[in-house]
């Protein structure tokens, strides 16, 4: 089954800069766009003079006509609607069940604040099964000029950041890009320590060059899957976050992965995560593993 890449619209600029961009990876995937808005009943009396059914239709004609003026930037691009009713964070994972992605607007209020993420945007990541793309509102195609590289993050062995690398070389594939992978490392504490793990270490020669030959290896099946694609590898003592948002200005792409089970809290999407989606300036997907 093909999946197509999905967006969820509400007519704001942030969500329009986010169809743009999932119309443009759609088009270098060669996949289908599927354009997805969700609505919540109200009162009948919150309508005024206009019949619930008149508004219903006022919704479906605004979103074919945008689907419309996207189709007609991208003529070769099979665009499908969709209106749903229900609750968005909801709706909106169920959508992504069934998409390659699913690409969301954000607000963005500069380098300090970043991204707004709002309650809905925070729980469609923490629950969906697919990955999760975020688009700030000043987002433009020029942004995807070469030379900008796919930044992804990498921790753990080759299974855990499996999901995050393949999204992040197959992204860099379609657009001719680059790959810098980002292994962030820091001094266990002191506890951490046992004989088989100072075994390791002394094996690797230390502690930095164990952190470079663990990003190595997990680097090595996606280097022979996609052979066209340079890689950067990146080691760099530090928090995971700090060290991808340091970067991240020279990137059109932001990756990074996110372990999709729930606590007794609820789902949650981690605080890598969220400190990556406030503030760095381009988009970022969140790709779930288990």
């Amino acid at each position: 089954m093909t999946r197509p890449i999905t967006a969820g619209v509400d007519g704001s600029l942030e969500s329009h800069a986010a169809l743009a961009w999932a119309a443009r990876e759609a088009v270098r995937r060669n996949l289908p766009l599927h354009v997805v808005h969700v609505w919540q009943q109200v009162p009948d009396q919150a309508f005024g003079a206009a019949s619930r059914e008149t508004h219903d239709q006022w919704v479906r004609d605004g979103v074919d006509e945008t689907a419309r003026t996207v189709a007609e930037h991208h003529p070769e691009l099979t665009v499908t609607v969709d209106v749903v009713e229900g609750g968005p964070a909801h709706s909106l994972a169920e959508a992504a069940a069934d998409a390659e992605m699913l690409v969301l607007g954000s607000r963005g209020h500069g380098a300090v604040v970043g991204f707004l993420l709002g309650s809905v945007g925070q729980h469609v990541i923490a629950e969906s099964v697919r990955p999760v793309v975020l688009v700030r509102a000043q987002d433009r195609a020029s942004d995807e000029a070469a030379g900008r590289e796919v930044v992804v993050g990498q921790h753990g062995d080759q299974e855990e950041s499996a999901a995050a690398l393949g999204f992040a070389f197959e992204a860099a594939a379609a657009r001719g890009a680059a790959v810098r992978a980002v292994r962030a490392w820091s001094l266990p504490p002191l506890f951490a320590y046992s004989p088989g793990s100072m075994k390791l270490l002394d094996d690797a020669g230390g502690l930095e060059p164990y952190e470079r030959g663990a990003l190595t290896a997990a680097l090595e099946p996606w280097r022979a899957r996609f052979p066209e694609v340079p890689v950067t590898e990146h080691v760099e003592m530090g928090s995971a976050g700090e060290v991808l948002l340091s970067v991240a200005p020279r990137a059109q792409l932001l990756v990074v992965g996110r372990r999709a089970h729930r606590s007794a809290l609820g789902a949650r999407i981690g605080s890598v995560t969220h400190g990556v989606l406030h503030h760095a300036h381009c988009p970022v997907a969140v790709v779930p593993y288990e």
